[in-house]
């Protein structure tokens, strides 16, 4: 007589190790915080393989394709080489409002079609209208906040999805996994280009180069938290539907390549980064809902969080706000925090 045959679980060994494992760099409230925070940086700038991005670094230059008046706002279109053979098209978003210096939001998209051009209410498929519709166009609802709009195309996305197979035109995964089996990642590689774009502001004279803050939805939000681990020039970070324990995100449902960084779990949980932004402001947006950055790993998360800001001297610098959706940006609950923070930052203090 035969015998029943066994229900397979593809995944047992890794639920098995993620279990045991405790991570090497995991918040330990008896060491040295301030040495243990420096341990981080190294190990996830390692980890990111920023050296090898560096190595192919370029002179930074700088091409205006477009330059044109909108209704309330100026619209500059242009295009830099961050390392040789990756070029970077942007949209920067100026108010028209009289004022000789804005703040400036780096506005990153998420998954979309239209990459940038979402942000910027440019809308070039049906996907796009409903991208818009649904989540927004968050560049021209950061300029009618009153700060200027920076929109990076984000590598593998919009304007630079892959060519390379028909398959993987629409998808971040041939090019993410491209960066791994060259021992690079695509985090670290996006994080390179924002902080290239963030070196040439200084070109646009109405740019406030003191006062930049960071935030997108989904891959945007993603970019949104570690763009500012690694560059304290951003003040602020907000990202909406990303920042979670990998326990509750990336180990528990399937996520694009490009989110994942080689070992990182066996080092440290996501929360363990964010001592990398304290003592900045960092607002995370969760949606109750969402199915992909489970809550629960967003409000643990931010409980190891405030510990960062309570060593640092500013536990009222981190806030975790629960948006009543999914896996949406929540323009409503948004935009009014973002101010809130910023006007504590002085931003818009008249002088």
């Amino acid at each position: 007589m035969a015998k029943e045959r066994m229900v397979i679980n593809g995944d047992l060994c890794h639920d098995i190790l993620i279990s045991k494992i405790k991570p090497k760099l995991s918040y330990d409230e008896n060491k040295d915080y301030f040495a243990w925070k420096e341990e981080v940086r190294a190990k996830l700038v390692e980890l990111l393989a920023m050296d090898l991005i560096e190595a192919n670094a370029c002179p930074l230059e700088i091409t205006i394709e477009e330059d044109q008046m909108k209704e309330g706002y100026r619209q500059i279109r242009f295009v830099f080489e961050s390392e040789i053979g990756a070029f970077v098209p942007c949209y920067l978003l100026i108010p028209d409002t009289g004022k000789k210096k804005y703040p400036v939001g780096i506005i990153l998209q998420g998954h979309a079609e239209g990459g940038m051009h979402s942000s910027i209410g440019d809308p070039l498929s049906e996907d796009d209208k409903e991208y818009i519709a649904t989540r927004g166009d968050f560049a021209i609802q950061c300029i009618k906040e009153g700060y200027a709009a920076l929109c990076i195309e984000q590598r593998c996305m919009g304007e630079r999805i892959t060519s390379r197979h028909v398959w993987a035109q629409r998808m971040c995964s041939y090019p993410a996994l491209a960066a791994l089996l060259l021992g690079r990642t695509t985090i670290g590689e996006r994080a390179w280009d924002i902080s290239k774009a963030i070196d040439l502001m200084p070109k646009f004279e109405m740019l406030d180069t003191d006062k930049i803050f960071i935030t997108g939805n989904s891959g945007g939000g993603t970019m949104s938290f570690y763009a500012a681990c690694l560059d304290e020039r951003i003040k602020l970070s907000a990202p909406s539907c990303a920042f979670c324990s990998f326990e509750k995100s990336l180990f528990h449902k399937r996520h694009c390549a490009c989110n994942f960084i080689p070992g990182a779990y066996r080092w440290f949980e996501m929360q363990d980064l964010a001592c990398l932004i304290a003592p900045r402001p960092f607002i995370s947006f969760n949606g109750i809902d969402d199915q992909i950055f489970l809550v629960e790993g967003a409000r643990t998360a931010m409980e190891t969080t405030k510990k960062f800001y309570e060593k640092e001297g500013v536990p009222n610098n981190c806030e975790l706000v629960v948006t009543p959706k999914a896996h949406y940006w929540c323009k409503d609950l948004i935009w009014p925090k973002i101010r809130e923070y910023t006007e504590k930052l002085g931003w818009f203090d008249e002088k």
